[in-house]
């Protein structure tokens, strides 16, 4: 089977082992399965970040920011991300065709329920409400 990496780990200075390494010191625990139990993941899935069959994702990175305290930059720098930002693809969060329609049909109603309706003058006596006269 053909190893295959993440966009992530072809960064020459990215390095997930030393940011679960320096973890495991900070939490005094024995192996990875006791951090995969503090972090509240599979043991699969820190093996596989080590192997860089995995990035540590977002949600990890909040848990493990949640777990030790440490800052989301500092975890970050431990395993050797550098980047400023995140970007996402052109492709994502784009509404399909369908989806746009369907959003402008929403919208157009939505607008017309809120301007009120103008009401008939069919009777030119005035209003007196519920109050009897």
């Amino acid at each position: 089977m053909a190893q295959q990496h993440h966009a992530l780990s072809s960064q020459e200075s990215y390095n997930p082992n030393h940011l679960l390494d320096i973890l495991l010191g900070k939490m005094q625990l024995k192996n990875d399965a006791a951090l995969s139990r503090m972090l509240e993941v599979a043991p699969p899935v820190i093996s596989k970040i080590r192997h860089h069959r995995l990035p540590v994702g977002a949600s990890l990175l909040i848990r493990m920011h949640e777990v030790t305290g440490m800052s989301i930059r500092d975890l970050r720098d431990l395993m050797g991300d550098r980047r400023t930002k995140y970007r996402l693809s052109d492709a994502q969060g784009r509404p399909k065709p369908e989806e746009k329609a369907a959003q402008a049909a929403a919208a157009a109603a939505a607008q017309q329920q809120a301007q009120p309706a103008q009401p008939s003058q069919q009777n030119n006596e005035p209003s007196s409400g519920n109050y009897a006269h």
